[in-house]
């Protein structure tokens, strides 16, 4: 199995059966992208949530391709009812979807949620991905929360994706002492350097975590991929 991470909070999950797209923001929408969205072939897209620089290309890559989208209940409808996508999975907060390769459960994050044209629609989103016999939390768009745990402990975590590039989200140091709380065996950063507002020093996350905890932290550059 592996992780490819496409910038910012847009990462790329196969284990050879299925192929995730979570968040989709790529070249020219994303300007730390390497890869364009007629360039992935997704069977399932995967969303926390409606901003712009997490969604910006989920509509075209969902009528091209016709993967299954996954998305908070009013994100899947707003993509149903404004976009015409027909196949898009609508749980809430605590609720999992199954499929053969695995499931999906969405948890609490603490963050805004709109669409690109400015409608507020629900709360945002965390996600539990189980595939290829690994459990993975991206955290989505947060803050740092004292639950991030309980939701490791409910399902324990290979590998955590967060959020370190502050401003807009948790910060580097919020992000390293939310890695001790999940206890994850690997720990990928994302959310960083992607705009002015949100640089950060992701060598300096990797020493603090490691230091803390007994994580390790795999930083990728855009296009780059972790095997698991």
């Amino acid at each position: 199995m592996n992780i490819k991470w496409h910038g910012h909070a847009c990462f790329e999950i196969s284990d050879g059966s299925a192929t995730l797209l979570v968040d989709p923001f790529l070249k020219p929408n994303n300007p730390s992208a390497v890869h364009t969205a007629d360039e992935v072939e997704p069977t399932h897209v995967l969303q926390t949530h409606g901003h712009m620089d997490h969604i910006a290309d989920t509509v075209d890559i969902l009528k091209r391709t016709g993967a299954v989208a996954v998305a908070h209940t009013e994100l899947a409808d707003w993509l149903s009812e404004e976009h015409g996508i027909e196949n898009a999975l609508d749980p809430n907060l605590g609720g999992t979807v199954e499929f053969d390769w695995g499931w999906v459960k969405l948890v609490q994050a603490f963050h805004s949620n709109t669409t690109p044209d400015g409608t507020s629609i629900g709360q945002a989103a965390g996600l539990i991905i189980n595939i290829g016999g690994k459990t993975i939390y991206h955290a989505g768009d947060t803050c740092l929360f004292g639950d991030m745990q309980l939701i490791a402990l409910r399902t324990p975590v290979d590998v955590a994706i967060l959020p370190i590039g502050g401003h807009y989200t948790m910060d580097r140091h919020d992000a390293a002492y939310a890695a001790g709380l999940v206890g994850a065996g690997t720990v990928i950063p994302c959310h960083f350097d992607t705009f002015p507002p949100i640089e950060t020093e992701a060598e300096a996350f990797k020493v603090d975590v490691e230091a803390q905890s007994s994580s390790d932290v795999v930083i990728l550059a855009p296009g780059e991929t972790h095997e698991l």
